[in-house]
């Protein structure tokens, strides 16, 4: 059972990451200082996906991009046996 989670916290991860390069590369899009500040600054990234940027399937995107990590760090304790 517990690879079965190691492989749903990588699948996780890596959704999650995915999803955070497509948002660098859209704040690098709309604005170069928005993308600089985004890489130095999750914060503002944060504030960028939630406020700033417009798109057709921005929820999806942003849930997958912040929701990704976290519920991949659930399925990695799950698989550590906590």
């Amino acid at each position: 059972m517990g690879v079965l989670y190691v492989l749903l916290a990588l699948l996780f991860l890596l959704a999650g990451l995915v999803g955070w390069i497509f948002l660098i590369v859209e704040a690098f899009r709309d604005e170069i200082w928005k993308g600089v500040v985004g890489l130095l600054c999750g914060l503002y990234l944060f504030y960028y996906a939630i406020f700033d940027w417009e798109h057709e399937n921005k929820w999806p995107i942003v849930l997958l991009a912040f929701g990704g990590s976290a519920i991949a760090g659930g399925f990695a304790q799950l698989a550590r046996g906590g």
